[in-house]
């Protein structure tokens, strides 16, 4: 397996989870890695995007909740996902993209996928 994602479950609203996808070292160091997520019946979305370098981009519906980062030691990237919405429900996937796009929020830019993670926002 190449990216697997872990770290779901269920959380209140306001509460907080985080998210990790293990990759393996050749695809960690030469990728770009992003969060996507899709909820039942919606497209799936675009939620993070960390470069090989670190640089990150978000979406703006998670902007200052979310923060995404890469543990370069055990070839892992991280979701912090901070007070929590209703609307944050969803399947989390974790995937890889060859190329640094400008703007990298299109699903069809990744080339590699993790199985997903379901997070579930309730109370």
């Amino acid at each position: 397996v190449q990216l697997q994602a872990s770290g779901g479950g269920l959380v209140q609203p306001g509460g907080s989870l985080r998210l990790s996808c293990s990759v393996s070292g050749r695809i960690f160091r030469s990728s770009d890695l992003a969060w996507f997520r899709q909820a039942p019946g919606k497209q799936r979305e675009f939620v993070a995007r960390i470069t090989i370098g670190g640089a990150t981009n978000y979406a703006d519906s998670v902007k200052g909740r979310f923060t995404i980062s890469r543990d370069n030691v055990e070839n892992t990237i991280l979701l912090q996902m901070n007070s929590l919405k209703p609307e944050d429900t969803a399947v989390y996937y974790c995937a890889r993209s060859r190329i640094q796009y400008t703007t990298p929020t299109a699903p069809t830019q990744y080339d590699l996928w993790g199985q997903g993670t379901q997070v579930t926002v309730s109370s």
